[in-house]
């Protein structure tokens, strides 16, 4: 299906995601656990910012997959 309001609006929301992403890609190495405990025990990600993080990837995965 194709939605008109998607696409004048989707690409204009995906696109700055799509960016964020791809730096993040090229920023981000290494062990993604062990990077993740490190931001937690650093300060630099709160307990909340991490849960939210983890929630907000769920509801993404249920989008994607169709579950």
């Amino acid at each position: 299906m194709n939605n008109p309001l998607f696409g004048m609006f989707g690409n204009q929301m995906m696109n700055p995601m799509m960016q964020r992403l791809q730096q993040f890609q090229q920023i981000f190495r290494g062990d993604p656990k062990q990077k993740i405990q490190e931001m937690l025990n650093s300060g630099k990600v709160s307990q909340a910012q991490y849960n939210q993080a983890v929630q907000m990837t769920q509801q993404l995965q249920r989008m994607i997959g169709g579950r």
